[in-house]
């Protein structure tokens, strides 16, 4: 049966980019926290981790572009209850979408599932899916 066949694959294929996805990412935590953090780009957001948080230039305003094959390369950083604003960060800047993903400035922030350990930053000012992923200052500024 080609059909069973295929659908086996895809399930082995998902499953394998779920648990390359890090601790920190895609999980949904009870209480955000986004800091800023010193790096090679200067001074950006991080999770309370200390995982990078990246924004999608495709993205409209509050609102994710970023679905199914794009998601699991780019985990969203979802949240519950309280959204807390680390050091340097600015705490009306931080709310999050009807879904429940955390925004900065507006822009719905993401992980990228190849930063395996806090600190990593392997995606900056790259394009893929349709749009450019940046890191993010604590102004809500992008770094290009």
């Amino acid at each position: 049966m080609p059909g069973t066949s295929m659908k086996l694959f895809a399930a082995v294929l998902v499953l394998l980019v779920l648990a390359a996805v890090p601790a920190a990412a895609g999980t949904e935590v009870s209480a955000a926290t986004v800091k800023v953090q010193s790096s090679r780009f200067g001074p950006i957001l991080f999770d309370r981790r200390g995982f990078v948080l990246y924004a999608f230039t495709r993205d409209p305003r509050s609102t994710s572009r970023c679905g199914a094959a794009c998601a699991a390369a780019w985990p969203p950083y979802r949240a519950r209850g309280a959204l807390r604003a680390g050091k340097g960060a600015r705490a009306s800047l931080i709310a999050r979408t009807r879904s429940g993903q955390v925004t900065y400035a507006g822009r719905p922030l993401y992980f990228y599932v190849g930063d395996r350990r806090p600190g990593q930053i392997l995606c900056q000012d790259v394009f893929e899916f349709g749009g450019r992923w940046l890191v993010v200052r604590g102004t809500g500024a992008l770094v290009r």
